[in-house]
């Protein structure tokens, strides 16, 4: 239910505007400091206000902070908000305000808002992954080198310590040498970054809410505890999903169906899903056998 009016919050430039319960603007779209922002709301904001925001990278930050502040807090999906992302006209204030005018309109596609232990998850999931992906680079670079002049690796470990001075008396220029001295060195650094990570993903593991959930999941073939954290910290609430269907198409699971005919049937449960989950499983799949 709308009462009295709706805000919209659009993170960039903090611009902020509102409509009332018929659409006719009641604040005109207006810069406010980001510093100011939350004195700004206890004086602007009522318990009455319905807002809503685009997400963004601090929407979780400001929901924090709106949530005492008014009846309701929607954050919207940026790709799904038609009426934005086709607009020929794109300025901050007139986002703003189609925004609000959706909100009113109840036509706001939303966004679930994870709570705080989600979010940290999430976090440092993505964390070691990025640690990951430049290990992974950085091996990546070494092996193109040997491929690029020929050269046959050892027989195991390349990357180990103990392969130091193989890589140092490799007959190469240099800039070649350089190269391979800091790859090294990178990998170096990052192997026990990824293990404190690694660690305290452990740890977390046996720390509610994830420690009674994490057991059901440690029973599927292939799922270790970092993939069960992952699963976890993707679905999230998993009451959100109202049946197995659309959790299954969130994860990116559902076979994707190109055919234009609309007599389809489940339509809506062939979709793609988020980035990673496919990914998981099926790396969990081969693990398992």
């Amino acid at each position: 239910m709308i009462n009295h009016r709706n805000s919209c919050l659009r993170w960039a430039k903090v611009v902020v505007g509102a409509v009332n319960p018929s659409q006719q603007v009641v604040l005109s779209p207006r810069r406010v400091d980001l510093d100011d922002f939350l004195s700004w709301s206890q004086q602007h904001l009522c318990l009455t206000d319905a807002v809503v925001l685009e997400a963004t990278t601090n929407a979780w930050h400001l929901c924090d902070q709106l949530r005492p502040l008014v009846s309701s807090v929607t954050v919207a999906h940026p790709n799904l908000v038609k009426l934005i992302t086709t607009a020929r006209v794109k300025t901050d204030a007139r986002d703003t305000l189609h925004l609000a005018r959706l909100l009113a309109a109840g036509l706001i596609p939303v966004v679930w808002i994870p709570p705080q232990d989600v979010r940290e998850l999430r976090g440092l999931i993505a964390h070691r992954a990025r640690l990951i992906r430049q290990r992974t680079r950085a091996k990546n670079r070494l092996r193109s080198t040997l491929h690029r002049y020929n050269i046959a690796p050892p027989a195991a470990g390349l990357f180990l310590r103990a392969q130091r001075p193989w890589w140092e008396n490799l007959s190469l220029s240099a800039v070649e040498k350089l190269r391979i001295r800091q790859d090294l060195s990178l990998l170096e650094s990052l192997e026990p970054l990824i293990g404190e990570v690694e660690t305290e993903l452990t740890r977390l593991s046996g720390t509610e809410p994830w420690a009674s959930q994490v057991v059901f999941l440690l029973q599927v073939p292939g799922i270790g505890v970092i993939n069960a954290l992952i699963l976890l910290a993707a679905i999230g609430d998993i009451m959100r999903f109202p049946s197995a269907k659309q959790l299954v198409g969130y994860a990116g699971l559902g076979a994707s169906v190109h055919a234009c005919s609309p007599d389809l049937p489940n339509r809506a449960y062939y979709q793609t899903g988020a980035k990673g989950h496919a990914g998981c499983i099926s790396r969990s799949s081969l693990d398992g056998g």
